[in-house]
């Protein structure tokens, strides 16, 4: 992850710089953010050396290196997206597969705890309006809205009609055993899913702010519902379910 996210940033930040580009407009993480108990909006401290997950530190460092870049000459604008989510999800990512094994009843219980997800089309859409609109050095979160775990599952079987686990684990209880069971994946050559980073976040991040992005850009992320309808569609026109 430092190699991508930290010096990977810092190529692109001089690339840019040698080649006069008019904008560079980043994609940072709302993990770049030290969580807290209180709204979490653009003037929150970026996380430091003290955060123990690889990926956050990463993030922070990454916009570290791009306000280096704004120092150096270089228009820039950053958009910070929650849990992206929605169709066009070709892997597809870790949330995707999360909802294809809801739908299918793969998932065996529900966990407790939930994150703030947000539609990819609203992130392109907030980004492009960054582009247009900000001025240099701006920040934009771009958040859409916190729903439990349990509630994406029940969202799920409404639109899909797929059974709902009737067996509920603590997330705490899960970030717990989470070592053993990224190894149990790993041997079974399968993706990660329930990994102690993801146990955590949706743990935490309770209550984020767009409020910036939607005054200053017109940024309005559509609902939550129609999201995972669009992507459980989507999912079923290409061979995915």
């Amino acid at each position: 992850v430092e190699k991508t996210n930290v010096v990977g940033t810092r190529n692109v930040v001089e690339a840019c710089l040698r080649l006069g580009v008019r904008r560079l407009v980043s994609f940072s993480s709302i993990h770049a953010i030290a969580d807290n108990d209180d709204c979490i909006d653009e003037s929150c401290t970026l996380n430091d050396l003290s955060c123990r997950h690889p990926y956050d530190r990463s993030k922070a460092a990454a916009e570290r290196a791009l306000r280096d870049g704004i120092e150096r000459g270089l228009d820039t604008v950053i958009v910070s997206p929650t849990g992206v989510i929605g169709p066009y999800d070709w892997a597809p990512s870790f949330m995707g597969q999360a909802l294809l094994m809801m739908v299918s009843g793969k998932l065996p219980a529900r966990i407790t705890g939930g994150f703030n997800w947000v539609d990819v089309r609203d992130v392109v859409a907030g980004a492009m309006a960054a582009e247009q609109k900000a001025v240099n050095g701006a920040k934009y979160i771009l958040s859409g809205h916190w729903v439990s775990i349990a509630g994406i599952t029940l969202a799920v079987h409404q639109i899909a009609g797929s059974k709902v686990p009737s067996f509920i684990i603590p997330t705490r209880f899960v970030s717990f055993i989470a070592p053993l069971v990224e190894l149990l994946y790993k041997v079974r050559k399968q993706p990660v899913l329930f990994t102690r980073m993801a146990m955590d976040s949706i743990c935490g991040y309770g209550q984020i702010s767009h409020d910036r992005a939607t005054r200053e850009l017109g940024y309005k992320p559509r609902r939550f519902e129609q999201t995972i309808s669009d992507t459980l569609a989507w999912f079923g026109q290409n061979g995915y379910i």
